[in-house]
């Protein structure tokens, strides 16, 4: 006899399963994005700042060069959940031969709790990169608009800094 609860409990741990899945997949992805773009600084480090669904988080916080204007920022935040951003953003020089940049981007951002988020983020910040040191400093906003499980507007501010391979 299956009872209601018996349901529920097969549904749960199909949702776990699922989880554990695409966190897998998302990681083997950013693996495979950081060893592949080989010709570009690629950089790692830290973002301090709220996620969809993590205040007060901190996040890996990982740049995958795609050229030399444009780029892969994604965040793995850990707070009351885990939160995934994958956001592709133009970076641009307004000062030539400068350290200092702006970037702007989008993309999906996914909480991995309960209750479950997804939705799409925006991104603009400016990035300082020191010359002789590989370190860059960089202060965003991101706006996300929740799109599934619930519906609304968040936003915040992030400080990242990373070291910078191959500078």
């Amino acid at each position: 006899m299956i009872t209601n609860k018996s349901v529920y409990l097969c549904s749960k741990s199909k949702t776990q399963y699922l989880m554990k899945f695409i966190k897998q997949i998302l990681l083997l992805s950013a693996f495979g994005l950081f060893f592949s773009h080989e010709a570009y600084a690629q950089e790692l480090g830290l973002r301090f700042g709220n996620s969809l669904g993590n205040k007060g988080s901190v996040a890996i916080d990982g740049v995958f060069a795609l050229g030399k204007f444009s780029r892969i920022h994604a965040d793995v935040s850990f707070g009351n959940g885990v939160g995934l951003e994958a956001i592709w953003d133009i970076i641009a020089k307004p000062i030539p031969n400068s350290p200092i940049s702006w970037y702007a981007g989008f993309g999906p951002s996914l909480y991995l709790s309960s209750p479950f988020g997804l939705g799409v983020a925006g991104e603009i910040g400016l990035e300082y990169r020191f010359e002789d040191v590989p370190i860059a400093l960089g202060l965003d906003y991101r706006p996300t608009v929740i799109l599934v499980e619930t519906t609304g507007f968040v936003s915040n501010f992030g400080f990242n800094i990373r070291y910078v391979f191959g500078q």
